[in-house]
């Protein structure tokens, strides 16, 4: 396996964009949470651990492929970027709007908790984790943005297996995280109650990504 040759910049990016994108609430976080009310801690750190492996799958599966994508159609890597600045906005937009909404819903009445899935154990908490990862279209389209982000076509094998660590750590971490602070119903709508300014702050995190990439393609044309 090759030394890593990536400066840590690329992965810290990289892992910016995840972070953000893995914490706001949706619906693997509103199961972590659940599995916590319901089930204990023990099913959400499942869940948790499960949400590591999943985007262990997710980042293989995309950073491999665009890297062949990319050998056989250097071009590639500017449609890529467009495609990255187009989804980055997109997510922007979306997050801006659902903050929107939260901040005006918010005024006449304070969010239900999730409510609790009981009965299920670390195994079933994984799997169920897994699950809704792998059939979320949210994943694909968050990991043609990371495949941007991130220079794949300078990464070696090393840089490839250090990427997908790095997102495995952050993804479970913040799940167990979750797990561990939101176990009870009036933490977890203390949590949804603050959703809205944690979308708009995302939204605005991710206009100035898009811009960022934005400008970098600029200067390479």
């Amino acid at each position: 396996m090759g030394a890593s040759l990536l400066p840590a910049s690329a992965y810290l990016a990289a892992w910016g964009f995840l972070v953000m994108n893995v914490a706001t609430p949706g619906p693997n976080v509103l199961n972590t949470i659940a599995l916590a009310i319901g089930s204990g801690r023990r099913a959400a750190l499942g869940a948790a651990l499960g949400t590591g492996l999943g985007i262990t799958v997710w980042c293989l599966g995309m950073v491999l492929g665009v890297s062949a994508l990319l050998a056989a159609l250097p071009v590639a890597r500017m449609l890529l970027t467009l495609v990255a600045i187009g989804l980055l906005l997109w997510f922007a937009s979306r997050y801006l709007s659902r903050a929107r909404a939260g901040i005006a819903a918010r005024r006449n009445r304070a969010p239900p908790a999730p409510q609790g899935r009981a009965g299920v154990t670390l195994t079933g908490g994984l799997l169920r984790s897994v699950s809704i990862l792998l059939a979320n279209p949210k994943a694909l389209t968050t990991w043609l943005t990371m495949t941007a982000i991130f220079p794949v076509a300078q990464a070696s094998p090393a840089d490839v297996a250090l990427l997908c660590l790095g997102s495995c750590i952050v993804a479970g971490g913040v799940h167990a995280l979750y797990a561990l602070a939101f176990s009870t119903a009036p933490a977890a709508r203390a949590f949804l109650h603050a959703a809205p300014w944690i979308n708009l702050g995302v939204g605005l995190f991710f206009g100035g990504f898009a811009a960022t990439l934005a400008a970098g393609l600029l200067r390479l044309i």
